[in-house]
């Protein structure tokens, strides 16, 4: 890895491609991206809500409005509220999520 493609949190240093790891999808996460323009994305372990939504916003160029974060089996999930009033959708149909 170069330089370039780290970045500090907290005191260590991650690699950006491993932060936000994938979107999760469930038949609930439908019904967060049409009623409530969220996305739920599995996220590292280490990063906080203002990292993700700092990412969230490199990666996919998008305005993040609230960003809630929930450790699960599954690993920390970030679920993602977005400014615009179709964020959430138009970010899944370019993800192919719908």
């Amino acid at each position: 890895m170069n330089k370039k493609n780290k970045k500090n949190i907290g005191t260590q240093k991650w690699d950006e491609e491993r932060l936000v790891k994938s979107p999760y999808v469930t038949e609930k996460t439908f019904n967060l991206i049409e009623k409530e323009n969220k996305l739920i994305f599995i996220v590292d372990e280490h990063l906080d809500k203002t990292s993700i939504k700092k990412q969230i916003k490199e990666l996919y160029e998008s305005d993040v409005a609230e960003v809630n974060t929930v450790r699960t089996i599954n690993g920390k999930k970030a679920i993602i509220r977005f400014k615009e009033r179709e964020g959430a959708r138009q970010l899944a149909t370019k993800l192919g999520i719908v």
